[in-house]
C-alpha cells in the first residue's frame, strides 16, 4: 500500500483484491485472521478512472464509424453502460425485441435495458452466426482483459489516450443524471447496488442544473430593473 501512495486508486484496488483474497485463507483455515481488515484505504485525489466527455465519445465516432469493431464495442458498452467484462460475453441470444438482458458478472444482477436506436443501428451490421457481438481477429470471443487493452489501443488511434472502455460506463450515468433521472431509475439501467455509488453523478448534475437556473434568474433580474436606455442616453430635447 505504501509503494502505491504516488497513485491511491491503484492502492485502494490492491486493498480490495487483497480482502477478498485473504478472506478465502481465513475461509480454508490457511490462516487464523485476515490482516486487510481494519487497513484504511487512502482518500481519493480525484474521481478515478476518466469519465469520457461527450465531445470525447463524438471524436471516437467521428474516428471509428458505424459498421466498425470498435463503433460496435463503443455503443454497446455506452448505451448498456455496462462493464468491459459484461461487453465480452453479449450476444444475439441476449437480445429480446428491442431490449437487451445482461446479468452482471461482478453482482450476478440481472437487467433488462432498453437499447437505444444508435445501438440498434450498429447491431444491424453484426452477423448472427456468432455466440458474441464482440469477437477478437481470430475469431474467438475477448476476455475482458484482452478487450481492455483493445480497446486502449482503439482510443489511441482516435487521440483519446485519457479515455477507457469502464469511462463509457460513467459517462452514460452521467448522461442520465443530465436528463434528469432518479437514482434509482440510474440503477436500473446501470446495475449498482447501493445509491452512494450513483450520487455523485446526481450531485454533479442538480449543481449544474442549479448553477445554470440561479444564472438565468439572475440575468432576468438584471434586465427587469434596467432604465430605459432611450430616455437615459438620448433623452428627449425640452422645446423651447
Amino acid at each position: 500500500m505504501g509503494a502505491k501512495a504516488n497513485t491511491p486508486e491503484a492502492a485502494n484496488n490492491l486493498l480490495k483484491v487483497l480482502r477478498v483474497l485473504l478472506s478465502y485463507a481465513v475461509n480454508v483455515g490457511m490462516i487464523a485472521s485476515n490482516p486487510a481488515i481494519g487497513v484504511k484505504r487512502y482518500r481519493s485525489r480525484g474521481e478515478g478512472i476518466h469519465t469520457w466527455t461527450e465531445s470525447e465519445a463524438a471524436q471516437f465516432e467521428g474516428h471509428h464509424p458505424i459498421g466498425s469493431k470498435p463503433r460496435l464495442a463503443l455503443e454497446l458498452m455506452l448505451c448498456t453502460a455496462t462493464r468491459r467484462s459484461d461487453a465480452v460475453r453479449m450476444g444475439w441470444q441476449h437480445v429480446r425485441g428491442n431490449e437487451i438482458a445482461v446479468r452482471q458478472e461482478k453482482t450476478d444482477e440481472p437487467l433488462m435495458i432498453p437499447m437505444h436506436p444508435k445501438l440498434i443501428e450498429a447491431l444491424a451490421a453484426v452477423p448472427r452466426t456468432n455466440l458474441t457481438f464482440l469477437m477478437t481477429e481470430r475469431g474467438a470471443p475477448f476476455t475482458a482483459a484482452g478487450f481492455g487493452n483493445w480497446f486502449r489501443d482503439r482510443c489511441d488511434e482516435a487521440e483519446l489516450p485519457q479515455c477507457s472502455a469502464h469511462g463509457l460506463r460513467k459517462l452514460m450515468a452521467t448522461r442520465l443524471a443530465e436528463a434528469g433521472c432518479s437514482l434509482h431509475q440510474i440503477m436500473a439501467i446501470t446495475g449498482h447496488k447501493s445509491m452512494s455509488s450513483v450520487a455523485p453523478y446526481t450531485k454533479r448534475a442538480d449543481q449544474g442544473r442549479l448553477a445554470r437556473e440561479a444564472i438565468r434568474t439572475l440575468r432576468a433580474e438584471h434586465e427587469q430593473n434596467l432604465p430605459n436606455s432611450e430616455t437615459q442616453v438620448y433623452p428627449t430635447a425640452k422645446k423651447g
